[in-house]
């Protein structure tokens, strides 16, 4: 992934917040002397271990291909994008610029987190990880603790990728001033796309 200094992380938890916020990505590996990667899409969980440390967990059924490659090749790669607007030509000019020279863009923001994948299938450890990813998608909803669910466990392995690596981009103007930038969120309010209320918000947390 290209990353221009001007779209670095504004700190070194901006990759944090937003792959939590996000919660979904690609799960790819690439396996041994393959023509193409596995690549999954998957619910996720960054969390913190015992020893304080981040890690990602997750589960998915038995049946995916992607443990055949996992098997081959424990190092995977956790890709998440989101919050992207798509930023028209005459957004970005103010003043005296003329519309139609403007380039648009895409506004977006994006994580790979780079790992080594540890495969679970012992019952309560794949209920710790489904624990651990009900609390935080549904806290104290009353769901049955998923080591009842015994049906359910048969059929399902659990996924904990010991982190090695992140990178992560905020692509938000970071290349022009501050009175672009008003611009831009400014039209962003107007239009209320999908994305756009994150996108202001990034935007925002780069004006001086």
């Amino acid at each position: 992934m290209l990353i221009q200094q001007h779209d670095g992380p504004p700190d070194d938890q901006a990759w944090r917040r937003f792959t939590i916020g996000q919660g979904f990505g690609h799960l790819i590996a690439s396996g041994r002397d393959r023509d193409v990667p596995v690549v999954v899409p998957t619910q996720f969980l960054v969390t913190k271990n015992d020893h304080g440390v981040d890690e990602v967990l997750l589960h998915l059924a038995k049946p995916n291909p992607i443990w055949t490659a996992i098997d081959e090749n424990p190092k995977v790669l956790l890709s998440v994008a989101g919050d992207w607007a798509y930023i028209p030509s005459a957004w970005k000019a103010i003043g005296d610029e003329d519309p139609s020279m403007m380039v648009p863009t895409t506004y977006y923001a994006a994580a790979q987190i780079t790992g080594t994948a540890t495969v679970l299938d012992d019952p309560e450890a794949v209920a710790a990880i489904l624990r651990k990813q009900l609390d935080d998608l549904e806290p104290g909803s009353g769901i049955a603790d998923p080591i009842t669910q015994t049906n359910m466990l048969r059929v399902i392995r659990g996924i904990r990728i010991s982190i090695d690596e992140v990178q992560a981009k905020f692509k938000y103007g970071g290349n022009v001033d501050d009175d672009h930038r008003e611009a831009i969120a400014g039209r962003l309010t107007e239009r209320s796309g999908p994305g756009d209320a994150a996108a202001i918000n990034h935007i925002t947390s780069r004006i001086s």
